[in-house]
């Protein structure tokens, strides 16, 4: 039991020492030109449901992986992340299918290609680097369609704050966004 504590600790911290550094090189790379919009490439892993009769034929109607493009950029205050899905070779057009203070939820019907996937993907590289932390923008892929959340809830941004949302729309078709962290 001891060994697994370890472990589970050791987890724990190395996860998030890969956010702090993600965190700590943005920031510094604001400090070092805070006028600098920094572009980040969220990779998407996808993960299928499980069932007997349909294993086969989700891997087959499923993309593997996927791209989302964020940038960063300083504000007064704290920072800000502004962000866009190109996903109209998945789904599309999204609409908005629901929204409050702490997440929003786009949705639109898969491509003929993609109507038998049933899977959900999370971010799992941030410019080509592995990530295991948090994953605040998540897909699901079921009953024709593609739903992205972006999703606060469990998220601290310091002083015991959590980020806030700060725009959600759809231009083109395609999920737009910008959230923020204070100071």
């Amino acid at each position: 039991m001891k060994s697994f504590k370890v472990k589970y600790f050791r987890q724990i911290l190395k996860q998030l020492s890969l956010c702090m550094g993600i965190l700590v090189i943005t920031q510094l790379s604001l400090l070092a030109n805070p006028s600098q919009v920094i572009p980040i490439r969220l990779t998407f892993s996808v993960y299928h449901l499980y069932t007997r009769e349909f294993a086969y034929i989700q891997r087959q109607s499923c993309p593997t992986e996927f791209n989302v493009t964020e940038t960063s950029r300083p504000y007064e205050g704290g920072a800000t992340s502004e962000g866009s899905a190109s996903l109209g070779w998945l789904a599309g057009p999204f609409k908005i299918e629901n929204s409050d203070e702490f997440s929003v939820t786009w949705v639109a019907k898969l491509q003929a290609k993609y109507h038998n996937c049933q899977a959900t993907a999370r971010i799992t590289k941030i410019n080509d680097r592995p990530f295991n932390g948090h994953s605040y923008l998540r897909m699901r892929f079921i009953h024709e369609n593609a739903y992205l959340i972006l999703d606060m809830t469990g998220m601290t941004a310091g002083r015991d704050l959590m980020p806030s949302i700060l725009k959600q729309d759809v231009k083109d078709g395609n999920p737009t966004w910008s959230w923020s962290t204070p100071d």
